[in-house]
């Protein structure tokens, strides 16, 4: 059965669902999954999961990325380009110093308030959907972390627009920075062009088309990352036949530390005590990928139980 991962380049006009549909035509199989939505104008890395790789999105790193570019001077419906002009400010003249200065407020873990045009539930419906009504909503701020946020270039005009680049918490709304950035210079921000060039571990630098993947599928070549590749920066650990028997069938299985491949934790057991809940990747003979394994810290220090399984006996 097909099991792996697509880095897939996002164009621009197409829903992320979109794409999961093409992406099932392509491959012929309904087991197909998306790692993170990107609205439709955005491009750039959109991680899909086909077959039983669905279950392990998951556990891919969370850490997003982005380039962003921004129209200062300029207020919208939705904070992009899709809505109706609030307000306007042509021809106000920012110093980079001054951008530089509002872009650092960002770094850290911030409340940042998502766009009121967004599919964030609120009491069962979607916030767009409530906007769309003229209903009048309070939009609920969220936790979230800018790692770094870095201007890349200044393109003066009518409007002066900014690029940027961001690495990101999961949840966090670009078009929610540039509206706050167009706020904290007092004449309105709105994002004009997006693209995400880093999720879940997957960079853009090393993504496809659906063109390329439709060719390459055509070809009986099928661009798949493997779980392994994926899930490198989990904990690996290789169980013998008799364990790999125990694990598959739903059971506990009894690990000592010297079993532990690339883990930090090898040769510090009270590390590990100190655990709650840490997953491992679990292999059979031949670095052959079984699935996840949860670390039970507060049964035994070398316990491990089945979390999800992709392979059978």
């Amino acid at each position: 059965m097909t099991i792996g991962f697509i880095n897939l380049n996002k164009p621009a006009g197409w829903t992320s669902h979109d794409c999961v549909a093409k992406v099932r035509r392509i491959l012929k199989t309904k087991k197909v999954g998306h790692g993170g939505t990107l609205d439709p104008a955005a491009t750039g890395v959109l991680p899909i999961a086909v077959g039983k790789a669905t279950r392990l999105l998951q556990f891919l790193p969370t850490a997003k990325a982005y380039r962003a570019r921004i129209r200062l001077g300029m207020k919208t419906t939705t904070d992009d380009l899709e809505g109706e002009i609030i307000s306007t400010q042509p021809d106000v003249k920012i110093s980079p110093s001054e951008i530089k200065v509002c872009l650092g407020k960002f770094i850290g873990t911030i409340e940042q308030i998502p766009p009121i045009y967004s599919a964030i539930k609120k009491q069962g419906k979607k916030l767009y959907e409530l906007a769309r009504k003229g209903e009048k909503v309070d939009v609920p701020s969220r936790t979230i972390t800018i790692d770094t946020i870095e201007l890349l270039n200044i393109i003066p005009g009518e409007f002066t627009e900014v690029e940027i680049a961001i690495h990101c918490s999961p949840g966090t709304y670009i078009r929610s920075i540039a509206r706050d950035l167009g706020e904290m210079l007092g004449i309105g921000g709105t994002l004009t062009n997006l693209i995400r060039t880093e999720s879940c571990g997957m960079k853009l630098a090393n993504s496809i088309t659906l063109h390329q993947l439709e060719e390459e599928s055509q070809s009986d070549i099928k661009t798949l990352i493997s779980p392994t590749q994926a899930l490198s920066h989990l904990p690996k650990v290789s169980l013998n036949s008799e364990q790999v028997k125990r694990w598959c069938q739903g059971q506990t299985v009894e690990i000592s530390p010297q079993e532990y491949v690339n883990n930090e934790y090898i040769n510090n057991d009270q590390r590990l005590l100190n655990i709650q809940e840490y997953y491992l990747t679990i292999y059979r003979e031949k670095n052959l990928f079984l699935g996840i394994s949860t670390f039970l810290a507060n049964r035994s220090p070398n316990v491990i139980a089945p979390k999800i399984v992709c392979a059978t006996l």
